[in-house]
């Protein structure tokens, strides 16, 4: 699909002036992202990506609007892999709920660029040699089987080879000055744990990125669907992760859910050149999957919590 280069500037005007709104006029002092107001500006963002839906619908058709809405759906759910990380690292660093949305502000900047490198390269890639998007589609389906078998989200800053390299090439202070990244101290300039926490979160984004944009490859290789169904899961996250850090671990099925769709994901990778499955077809497939695995995460939680509350 030929995208005129008026709506890709469009679009990325649209996703600047955002940023500055969000940054420069509604948070503009630091404060405690409560959870109502995390709720209202995820259905902000989720409502700006469906009605973003229904103009690529109107403007290149329906076959274009489904492939859009199965890439959000699945950067969407993959992103929840995000969300648990960010709980760690906040927890292991012990970042105060008032100086996290500053450091998830400019990590989800990084993010975005880092996104960008990634949907155009994979593009190019796989129109210039076809025989790599085997490679993507066996990466996955391992990707989802590590993640079926291994239990939860296991993360170790101290041991974390970005971090120690960090730490050696700069000095970093061992307290937080306020919501500062960076501080001199003595005429010496010092990056602060704020830093660091920044430094993780766009590593380990890294990592995802490298799950979550093949898994896109394998709805659609148009660079505009899949940079602008991707950029828009991205700006949520951030609400996203204020909204449900608090019950996160109450999804227990979550994570078996993502990999059965990354073993979907890679399979019709691995098939399109015998049985190339329909995009409507992917997209009820993950739809179903993310559905059960939440309402069985959220029965057994409650299961067990009756049970734990009985016996006390």
């Amino acid at each position: 699909m030929e995208v005129s280069a008026s709506f890709w500037i469009g679009f990325n005007v649209f996703v600047l002036l955002m940023l500055a709104l969000d940054l420069g006029v509604f948070n503009r002092k630091a404060h405690v992202v409560s959870v109502k107001e995390a709720l209202t500006w995820s259905g902000v963002w989720i409502s700006l990506a469906l009605m973003f839906n229904g103009l690529i619908y109107y403007w290149f058709g329906e076959a274009k609007a489904i492939e859009f809405l199965t890439g959000y759906l699945i950067e969407k759910s993959l992103s929840v892999d995000n969300i648990f990380v960010f709980v760690l690292v906040f927890g292991y660093f012990g970042i105060p709920a008032i100086y996290q949305h500053k450091i998830l502000f400019w990590g989800i900047l990084g993010a975005l660029v880092m996104r960008v490198i990634f949907i155009f390269a994979g593009v190019a890639l796989i129109e210039k040699f076809h025989w790599t998007i085997y490679i993507f589609g066996a990466f996955l389906i391992y990707t989802g089987y590590k993640m079926f078998t291994e239990k939860g989200t296991q993360i170790d800053p101290e041991n974390n080879p970005v971090i120690k390299f960090a730490r050696r090439v700069m000095p970093v202070t061992n307290q937080l000055h306020g919501d500062k990244f960076f501080v001199k101290v003595d005429g010496k300039r010092f990056a602060t744990p704020l830093f660091l926490v920044l430094i993780l979160i766009e590593t380990t984004d890294l990592i995802f990125a490298v799950d979550s944009i093949p898994a896109i490859l394998a709805i659609t290789q148009d660079q505009f669907i899949v940079y602008t169904s991707n950029v828009f899961a991205i700006l949520g996250l951030r609400s996203l992760y204020f909204a449900l850090a608090h019950v996160v671990d109450r999804f227990v099925y979550l994570s078996y859910g993502l990999a059965i769709i990354l073993v979907f994901v890679g399979s019709k990778m691995l098939l399109i050149d015998v049985f190339k499955i329909p995009t409507f077809i992917s997209l009820l497939v993950i739809a179903i999957v993310l559905i059960f695995s939440i309402v069985l995460s959220f029965v057994k939680t409650r299961r067990d919590n009756r049970i734990n509350g009985q016996g006390m």
